[in-house]
């Protein structure tokens, strides 16, 4: 994982310094699950541990610890990633392809059907990462909006497209991402056809109330 992806998600979490994990927990869980991708290792070594990621109340990243405390997490064919709010929906790594630099992420409602949700690890945790840092902003909209293609096209000729997205998480919805400023973000959720929702958020209460002026009368209230 680049280090330039991980300067454009601190601004998103209001974080200036990355914790990561130690060789040592790294090597324990390569050693559990005989190969670990080279672009989660080097995501776990620079920024896993920054506690930040971790508490935006909503959907509960796996963390190398979680892997010890009990055997679902080992008896699975994927090494779960993230686990939705109410366990609905989880994504993870097939276990064989653990051995790949970057492989794919599937996602599962049911934890028979595996679908494809990022076609590589890294542009994962990069969606996923700005996604979940919506629902933790300190400054955010106070509800979801509805929005028609119409709405969606204004806020993609608005705002800049986030380079990395989302598909196929819970109920089969897309996630795309746009920002106007490195510390904001609006969430586009496609749910179906002609179906979409938005939330939106910032870190700084200003670059809230710019973009709440860039979205208004964008969509309705929920």
């Amino acid at each position: 994982m680049s280090t330039e992806f991980l300067e454009k998600i601190k601004p998103l979490y209001g974080v200036d310094t990355l914790q990561g994990y130690t060789e040592a927990d790294i090597e324990l869980l390569r050693n559990r699950f005989g190969a670990l991708p080279q672009v989660l290792e080097d995501y776990y070594r620079a920024a896993g541990r920054t506690e930040v990621f971790h508490n935006v109340n909503q959907d509960q990243w796996v963390l190398p610890e979680h892997y010890g405390l009990g055997e679902c997490l080992r008896q699975t064919e994927y090494m779960i990633l993230l686990d939705e709010n109410q366990s609905v929906c989880h994504a993870g790594i097939y276990r064989k392809d653990l051995c790949l630099p970057d492989p794919p992420v599937y996602s599962t409602e049911d934890d028979q059907n595996w679908i494809l949700c990022a076609p590589t690890a890294s542009e994962f945790l990069m969606a996923a990462l700005a996604y979940e840092a919506v629902f933790g902003f300190e400054y955010g909209s106070e509800e979801y909006y509805w929005l028609t293609q119409k709405d969606v096209d204004l806020v993609k000729s608005r705002l800049t497209k986030f380079p990395y997205e989302m598909k196929n998480w819970i109920g089969g919805m897309k996630i795309t991402l746009y920002q106007s400023e490195m510390d904001n973000m609006a969430a586009v959720m496609e749910c179906g056809e002609d179906d979409f929702q938005m939330l939106y958020g910032a870190a700084s209460e200003a670059s809230y109330n710019r973009l709440q002026t860039i979205l208004d009368g964008i969509g309705e209230p929920m």
